[in-house]
């Protein structure tokens, strides 16, 4: 059974990071779920327009091993305000599962919620003084919440997320067939 993922968008969100994020996962073959906290069409922050498998409402009751967010405004403010995804992503912080969030959403989403309470995180360059606990570093890992810098480091975020998920050799294999290292 593969690891289950949701991977969250909105209109305005960075598609580098989305796109970034839900192929590398997918090519480890994590059953990976696109849900929308709006329309299920989206037009993301440089006017690319993604669909979702599904609304954010058809995933309230199911169960995640990771729920990860991309970045950008003004898509991290719209995936804060849902209060759906909130309620999940408070969910999978209190079960020990994990989170993970990328760019703006960290700062945006993530730690307007309150959770990244005794977590060290990283962001957008531009937030890092929005959060408490700030880590130097392209990708950070505190426990069960990953957090990531931006479009340039969404590669080596969603590689982390694999490693996670799946292990270090999986990892290692997909970065490899994708020319990464």
């Amino acid at each position: 059974m593969s690891e289950k993922v949701l991977v969250a968008i909105a209109d305005g969100i960075e598609e580098l990071e989305a796109v970034t994020i839900i192929d590398v996962l997918r090519r480890a073959k994590a059953d990976v779920t696109v849900a929308s906290v709006g329309s299920k069409q989206v037009t993301a922050s440089r006017g690319v327009k993604l669909e979702a498998d599904a609304p954010i409402s058809d995933c309230a009751d199911n169960i995640y091993d990771l729920i990860a967010l991309p970045g950008g405004m003004p898509g991290a403010e719209n995936l804060r305000d849902s209060n759906e995804l909130t309620n999940l992503l408070k969910a999978q912080a209190e079960s020990g599962r994990y989170y993970a969030a990328i760019c703006a959403s960290p700062a945006v989403v993530l730690q307007h919620h309150g959770l990244l309470q005794n977590k060290k995180a990283t962001c957008y360059p531009s937030l890092l003084s929005q959060l408490s606990d700030v880590v130097d570093g392209k990708v950070a890992v505190d426990g069960n919440c990953i957090t990531s810098q931006g479009p340039g480091t969404a590669l080596e975020f969603a590689l982390k997320l694999v490693e996670l998920l799946f292990g270090k050799e999986k990892s290692k294999e997909i970065s490899q067939a994708m020319l990464a290292t």
